[in-house]
């Protein structure tokens, strides 16, 4: 099991902030959720502690009273020299459909153009990736995922977007993602998916988890469009493989 050097940092009087190397690597990922169930096996239980694991941290909020940030620092440090490997835990491969239809792919030209790459071919490299959800956050449901192929490499926009639609797929940077509601953003929307990534009515509205990975599959517009009634009416869409964490 690999080991890192962490940092501590006071995040408010309620949390305190854990942080890894600033790379964006499997590895570091898999060692934050390795120190998080350990953690959730010592007394960091749910009806306290909410913890929340992203690219390279981990951040503690004690949901009922403040914290002692020098005397939980001295603590986490001893546990994470204690931590020990995890059981592996399921995780989940998603499988989720996007049109890449000119109608929604509205930055596919200037990706095309920094790129040099073809329509067909953003496409192509776009769907033959699998993606790891390094953190879930920016908007309720919104999945940062790595592992953009290195040829679709694209800057953020310069100036972002007063809107970008829901179930908008955008590239910026090493990483790909969905928007999974109607918000401002400064990515380069390339297509749109019509599955509904958060439903704040059901029991748990994110079906995805820091962990997970994601495929894409392109789908023609008429199909998008039946994907959308099949959607609204409440037919689960979602294709999943159980994969090991």
């Amino acid at each position: 099991m690999n080991s890192y050097p962490i940092k501590l940092k006071p995040f408010g009087v309620h949390a305190i902030l854990i942080e890894w190397p600033n790379d964006i690597e499997q590895n570091i990922l898999e060692d934050i959720l390795i120190f998080k169930d350990f953690l959730s096996l010592q007394n960091f239980k749910e009806k306290e502690w909410e913890m929340v694991p992203a690219y390279n941290s981990l951040t503690l909020i004690n949901i009922h009273k403040k914290i002692d940030h020098k005397v939980l620092s001295a603590q986490l440090e001893e546990l994470y020299k204690e931590r020990k490997e995890r059981a592996k835990k399921p995780s989940h491969l998603w499988r989720l459909p996007v049109c890449y239809d000119a109608e929604f792919g509205i930055d596919l030209g200037e990706v095309s153009s920094h790129t040099g790459k073809s329509v067909e071919q953003i496409i192509t490299l776009h769907t033959s990736a699998t993606y790891l959800v390094y953190g879930i956050g920016f908007l309720p449901g919104f999945m940062y995922l790595g592992g953009v192929p290195k040829a679709l490499e694209t800057p953020r926009k310069a100036t972002p977007r007063l809107h970008v639609k829901k179930g908008s797929v955008g590239l910026a940077r090493k990483q790909t993602g969905i928007y999974p509601q109607d918000s401002p953003g400064g990515w380069n929307i390339i297509g749109n998916c019509p599955i509904p990534i958060f439903d704040a009515s059901k029991e748990n509205p994110c079906f995805v988890s820091v962990g997970d990975s994601i495929q894409f599959y392109s789908i023609t517009r008429a199909q998008f469009d039946l994907h959308v009634i099949q959607a609204e009416v409440g037919i689960n869409l979602l294709k999943k493989e159980s994969t090991s964490a």
